[in-house]
Order: C-alpha cells, then structure tokens, then sequence
C-alpha cells in the first residue's frame, strides 16, 4: 500500500514536471522527486512484503509516465542529430518486440528486471541532470550503447533463459 503510493506519486510529480519550463527550479524539483520515489518503491515494497504484481504493473505504467513526461518537456530544447533519433528508434522497435513476443509466448506481461535494465534507467535519469554542461551529441551515445544492450539482453533472458537467476528477475504479470 505504501509502496503503491509512493509510485503513484510518480505519476503526479511527473506531470507537474509538464507545468514548469524545462531546467527551471520547479522541474528540476518534480524530476527529482519523480526519480527519488523511482528509486526507492521497490525497496520499501519488499522492506515491508508488500509486493505484488499490481505494484510491479504499477511501477511500469508510471516509468512510462515519467520518461514520457520528461521527453516530452527535454526533447525540444535539443537538436539531436538523426542517428541518434534512429537508435532510440532502434532500441524502441527491441523493447516493444520484447514486450509483444514476451506476451505471446507467456501469456502474461513480462517485464525484465535486470542489472543492465537498472543501470540504463540510471543514466536516463542522470542525462537531463547534465544537458545544461554536456552537449547531447556525446552524452546519448553511452546511455544509447547501454541501452541498446539492455534491450538486447531483455530479449535474450525472456526468449533463450525464459527465466534468470541472479540480479536478472524476470517478472510475470497479469495485465
């Protein structure tokens, strides 16, 4: 219950974020409250045993809300160059044929919670964070490289391992 309002509130700080110029105090404020609450959700849910495949669902639904709120408001500010608007296409097209083929095959949402998921979700998050020093040219090729593997790997652990041991978990979810 907790663990589900505090990513609820995700959601809500993530569309304040659309309410406040991009790298004004207050954007910079619900970005950080936004990523504060991405980062501790999960640890309280099993803190507390409260998991559930609500909450997991949940998470990802307000994942999507915040990095959809957050392009939303940074992409504009930016001319990114076509290359890379075609590797994030790239990395889009892998993520939807996981999401779509895990489904087919399980019968259930998959969602890959995996080391190289969590660090890519780190550097997406840190990106914004440095546009105003580092020109975008050369700060997405690490966070494109990382989570081009990412992607990779989430095909791999829900189509080849169909499940993973270690820090790669692989959840099954009813929608």
């Amino acid at each position: 219950m907790i663990a589900n309002f505090i990513t609820g509130s995700r959601i809500i700080f993530s569309l304040a974020m659309l309410n406040f110029p991009v790298f004004s105090a207050g954007f910079y404020f619900c970005y950080m409250l936004a990523g504060f609450t991405d980062m501790i959700d999960g640890t309280i849910a099993r803190k507390l045993g409260t998991e559930s495949m609500f909450g997991k669902n949940f998470d990802t639904i307000a994942d999507i809300v915040f990095v959809a709120s957050a392009a939303y408001k940074l992409f504009p500010e930016f001319i990114i160059p076509w290359v890379i608007w075609l590797w994030i296409s790239i990395i889009a097209v892998i993520k939807i044929i996981n999401i779509i083929l895990g489904f087919v095959k399980k019968k259930k949402f998959t969602a890959v919670h995996s080391l190289a998921n969590k660090v890519t979700g780190a550097v997406l998050f840190l990106l914004p964070l440095t546009l105003t020093v580092l020109d975008i040219r050369y700060s997405s090729i690490p966070v494109c490289m990382i989570a081009s593997f990412a992607a990779i790997q989430e095909g791999y652990l829900i189509f080849r391992c169909g499940s993973a041991g270690g820090n790669e978990r692989i959840s099954k979810n009813s929608v």
